[in-house]
């Protein structure tokens, strides 16, 4: 069987008169995240996670924040379109492992919501999908509640035929 693993990072800024989306789920919070997209921190690691896995780049190659005609791309139409590219190169999702990192708001309660619009998006089971949420302690830019960070790892597997 042929695997490769992929690892992707996100990282966004708090900002004024915006939704917090994460994970494609709305997330009540008096502020959302600054970006080019709906800056879903969560689903940006998570595609950038799926292209590295096949050495494809990142999601700035496919979708620069240079494209105006981009501009509040909804994420879960990002993750769909990198899911995409793997497919194509014969491969498919075995599993996903993610953290997100934010001081506030608390997000445990909302992972489960997350995780139906994750898998739901990758035509997968829920239990392909791992999130979990943390907070930084006090610590850094995301304990100063400057932003919030997300990691993920994923494995894909070739599509036996």
């Amino acid at each position: 069987m042929s695997f490769r693993t992929g690892f992707g990072i996100d990282v966004h800024k708090f900002a004024e008169n915006r939704k917090l989306i994460i994970g494609g789920v709305e997330i009540p919070h008096s502020k959302g995240l600054a970006g080019h997209s709906d800056a879903d921190v969560l689903l940006h690691a998570i595609s950038d996670a799926l292209l590295g896995s096949l050495a494809l780049g990142d999601i700035g190659v496919f979708f620069p924040d240079s494209d105006s005609s981009i501009r509040n791309i909804d994420s879960r139409k990002i993750l769909q379109k990198c899911y995409e590219f793997v497919k194509e190169k014969g491969f498919e999702l075995e599993n996903i492992d993610a953290m997100i990192t934010a001081q506030v708001p608390r997000l445990s309660p909302y992972t489960n919501d997350m995780i139906d619009v994750i898998s739901s998006i990758l035509n997968c089971s829920q239990s392909q999908v791992s999130i979990k949420a943390t907070t930084a302690e006090h610590l850094g830019f995301v304990g100063r509640e400057e932003g919030i960070a997300a990691f993920a790892s994923v494995l894909v597997v070739k599509k036996h035929l």
